[in-house]
């Protein structure tokens, strides 16, 4: 398994590859703007794009991908539908329609060559989020962040979910890699010692 991280958009969301580099397949996982520049560095890991993976709906995570499946056609592309808003003109502005977008969820699993993805529900920052797992590490979208946590003052936000959430994850066993949608990447002991809504979700809930 090989990770590459780039900044993408224009407030700067982790856009992550995920790499089987035995089987020479890769997963795009919120590719949030830039698209030009997420598509060279797909075609720089010398692996075959299949599937676009989606933490959440929100703009800053999904601005890409619309040009990538220009690019790509064929590419299956994984949104929870809770993060759908058909018919609401003020909503889509913060949830843009994703196109022949596939529903997944709870105790899901997407492969990536030998890989396997699993989707844990991470409500909170959004209704529809999720964080996925791989491995030892976790794609944590903007639920959690090193040493804070998503915001949920936006439309299908939840204080209440979020710190839930923040426990499930808080919970997990061993040291997993914390690969956040914004800002510098973290790891699970670290974020148990130091992370306040963390400790905060781990102890009151």
């Amino acid at each position: 398994m090989d990770i590459k991280a780039l900044q993408v958009g224009p407030i700067g969301t982790n856009c992550y590859i995920l790499c089987d580099e035995l089987a020479k397949v890769c997963a795009v996982i919120d590719p949030g703007g830039d698209a030009a520049q997420v598509a060279a560095a797909v075609k720089n890991t010398g692996c075959a794009l299949c599937a676009i993976l989606l933490t959440h709906g929100h703009y800053d995570h999904t601005g890409g991908v619309e040009a990538l499946q220009g690019r790509w056609p064929d590419v299956p592309v994984y949104l929870n539908r809770r993060d759908v808003y058909e018919g609401d003109a003020y909503l889509q502005q913060l949830f843009p329609p994703v196109s022949g977008a596939e529903d997944y969820g709870e105790g899901d699993t997407v492969a990536v060559g030998g890989l396997t993805v699993e989707v844990l529900a991470t409500p909170g920052h959004s209704e529809g989020s999720v964080t996925l797992r791989c491995g030892d590490v976790l794609f944590c979208g903007d639920t959690l962040f090193a040493g804070s946590c998503g915001r949920t003052d936006f439309p299908g936000g939840s204080m209440k979910k979020i710190m839930a959430s923040l426990k499930r994850l808080g919970r997990l066993e061993g040291d997993l890699q914390v690969l956040p949608g914004h800002m510098e990447p973290s790891t699970l002991d670290r974020e148990r010692r130091m992370n306040p809504y963390l400790l905060q979700a781990i102890r009151e809930l």
